[in-house]
C-alpha cells in the first residue's frame, strides 16, 4: 500500500490504518467507519463522525484511562443519540495506531459523559472539532483503509 502524497511530493500521510465498516452494536443495521484508536494508551474503537462537535469518549474508557483526575475546562450538555447527556469538556492524548507508517498522537479536545448507565456498550466517537481537524486524512473504502498525517 502506497502512502498519500501531495502535488509538490511531499507526504500528505505518515501512516494508514485498516478500518472496520460494520454497525456500532448488534442492535444497530447502519454500517459505521470503527477505527481502532488509543485514549491515554487505553485500546478501543471508535466511530469516525465527522459531524461529531468533539471527540466523545465512552465512560467505561473515560474510567479506565483514568480520565476523572484531569482538570475539566468546561462543563456542558450534548445531545449524543438522542440523549441530553451532561458530562466535561478535557484535553488528552489519542492515538491513531498504524498498520503501514508512523502512528499519530493527537493532543485532542474531547466530551466525557457523566453516567456511564445510559451510553452501553457503544463505543467513543471521533469528532471534527478537538481531533480531526488537527490532522490531515482521507478514506478509501476500497480497501477500508484510513490514511493520516500532520497539517502542513
Amino acid at each position: 500500500m502506497a502512502l498519500l502524497l501531495f502535488p509538490d511530493g511531499e507526504t500528505f500521510a505518515r501512516g494508514a490504518i485498516r478500518y472496520n465498516y460494520a454497525p456500532a452494536t448488534p442492535s444497530e443495521t447502519t454500517n459505521r467507519i470503527i477505527l481502532p484508536v488509543k485514549v491515554e494508551n487505553v485500546r478501543t474503537e471508535a466511530i469516525l463522525d465527522t459531524g461529531a462537535p468533539y471527540p466523545i469518549i465512552a465512560p467505561k474508557i473515560a474510567r479506565q484511562a483514568g480520565l476523572d483526575r484531569f482538570t475539566p475546562l468546561e462543563r456542558i450538555t450534548m445531545l449524543v443519540r438522542g440523549m441530553r447527556l451532561e458530562g466535561v469538556i478535557i484535553r488528552l492524548n489519542m492515538i491513531l495506531p498504524a498498520d503501514e507508517g508512523e502512528e499519530q498522537d493527537i493532543s485532542a479536545t474531547a466530551f466525557v459523559p457523566d453516567l456511564e448507565e445510559y451510553w452501553g456498550n457503544f463505543p467513543s466517537f471521533i469528532g471534527q472539532i478537538g481531533f480531526l481537524e488537527r490532522i490531515c486524512y482521507a478514506v478509501n473504502p476500497s480497501t477500508n483503509t484510513f490514511y493520516f498525517g500532520e497539517l502542513p
